[in-house]
């Protein structure tokens, strides 16, 4: 697969935009750990090589364990996420797949269940960011680093 664009120099005030919403997310209360599930399930669900790659190396140097980066993908089937994270990680799944899913209720109970009014808000923030952050790297290639 050859690289397209670098969408970073092709539009510069896009990315600044983009940038700055992916801060604003980052201020929002929500640990760090779970924001980095957030957009690791999201990126694995939507193929996207690009933020697999950087996010898997991201939650390596925060300390996350190899166990759990693996078990990612299988989370469901694995005892090594907490309620919290799976309500989480189901919301992720949820909004990710929207089109198929339709953001169930048995979803959003789950995420009401664990997380404040204002948290709900926050973690599908955190969800649309990292999807918006897919099909930019997915649209235009963007390849990981050898």
């Amino acid at each position: 697969m050859n690289p397209r664009i670098d969408f970073y120099s092709a539009n510069p005030d896009a990315l600044k935009a983009m940038i700055a919403l992916e801060v604003a997310v980052g201020k929002l209360g929500l640990e760090p750990p779970l924001v980095e599930l957030i957009k690791l399930r999201a990126s694995q669900i939507n193929g996207c090589a690009f933020c697999v790659d950087m996010h898997t190396g991201d939650m390596r140097k925060a300390g996350e364990t190899e166990r759990r980066i693996s078990g990612l993908v299988v989370w469901e089937e694995t005892p090594f996420f907490t309620a919290r994270e799976r309500a989480a990680l189901a919301w992720t799944e949820a909004l990710t797949r929207i089109a198929d899913t339709r953001a169930p209720d048995a979803a959003y109970a789950e995420l009401a269940e664990h997380f404040a009014p204002a948290e709900m808000v926050a973690v599908t923030m955190a969800i649309n960011t990292i999807n918006s952050w897919n099909r930019l790297a997915i649209g235009f290639r963007k390849m990981p680093a050898l």
